[in-house]
């Protein structure tokens, strides 16, 4: 288990965002697990969407950039800076706005480059990139990169950072520094690891790189979770995660946080197709209702997502009532 093979290092909060970073195997790559009150309602409450959900995680992305600075972490000039936007879900981070909010710049670079990810037609557990047509990029002489996704599987992530390595190299230039913000698995520390080490025989002024989770390393449903309700290769569970404190208590908040089927369900269409977004979340609930009739408790459920959570901690939850919210709160979504 994730919670069992790292440990967290405080590092201090700063305007309601705590950094921790994560010891443990991950060689030359710094990583670190931040918090935000903006980062856990995304990740807690799917009824946060559109610009209301982009606007959130750009602010999270912001207080994690300037105490990410303050603790010597992110040490980088603007002339220097490129943001890489990874369409669709990379827009949601909204990081060269937080660079400028954070530092007062406002002439640092971006890039941007197509990949969506499809399951493979033989296999469904496997993933290939089926559109990767746009690209636009153009990068300083030396250049630290800064991009964030949402992390499964981690096949578009590593489309992205081969394709950004070989654009920055075919123009003569050089990578200082990769900075990578996630909601996500552990492929995303496993992605920028094996870039590091490309990075350091290609650029010879390459100094690292850096991931920042935010919330947690969660883990990805696969075809042999004990879950009755999953969409393998997709759904960022909160068992088996390694989890902020403060995110791990925020599931007290509400029932239906810890019961959520993923933790970011689908980013793209989060913020920009609301309405595969809204049928999405509806039928998890529609399908959650189900059970619910068929007999399911709410503290079974609990049991099955977040294991890790005391029972004795919530009232009294009718499953069925419960269902029927969230069902009604995403149908009106819409209307």
């Amino acid at each position: 288990m994730l919670n069992s093979e790292k440990r967290l290092r405080n590092l201090g909060s700063k305007q309601g965002c705590s950094l921790y970073e994560i010891e443990g195997d991950s060689g030359s790559v710094r990583c670190f697990l931040a918090s935000t009150a903006e980062s856990r309602l995304v990740c807690n409450d799917p009824s946060v969407f559109g610009l209301n959900y982009t606007s959130a995680l750009q602010k999270a992305s912001s207080s994690i950039l300037t105490i990410l600075r303050e603790n010597s972490a992110c040490d980088v000039t603007e002339h220097e800076s490129l943001v890489l936007h990874l369409l669709r879900g990379g827009l949601n981070f909204g990081l060269r706005e937080a660079l400028g909010e954070s530092f007062g710049w406002n002439s640092h670079a971006s890039a941007f480059m197509s990949a969506q990810r499809s399951r493979d037609e033989k296999n469904e557990e496997e993933w290939r990139i089926t559109e990767s047509n746009y690209k636009k990029v153009q990068v300083p002489p030396v250049c630290s990169i800064f991009f964030g996704d949402v992390v499964a599987t981690g096949t578009s992530c590593d489309y992205a950072l081969r394709s950004i390595c070989d654009s920055v190299e075919s123009q003569n230039s050089q990578i200082r520094h990769i900075f990578f913000v996630t909601i996500g698995g552990p492929r995303a520390l496993e992605s920028m690891k094996k870039v590091d080490e490309k990075c350091k025989a290609r650029f010879s002024q390459y100094e690292g790189s850096t991931v920042i989770y935010l919330e947690g390393i969660f883990s990805v449903a696969s075809a042999v979770s004990d879950l009755s309700i999953k969409i393998t290769g997709t759904d960022l569970l909160r068992r088996d995660s390694l989890l902020a404190p403060e995110f791990l208590e925020s599931q007290y908040e509400a029932p239906s946080y810890p019961l959520e089927r993923c933790t970011i369900y689908d980013a793209g269409s989060r913020a920009f197709w609301l309405p595969e977004y809204l049928q999405d979340v509806r039928e998890y609930w529609e399908h959650t209702l189900l059970l619910a009739e068929k007999g399911a408790t709410f503290s079974e459920l609990l049991a099955e997502r977040c294991p890790q959570l005391s029972l004795e901690r919530f009232p009294q939850v009718d499953l069925i009532a419960l269902c029927k919210e969230q069902v009604k709160k995403f149908y009106s979504a819409v209307e």
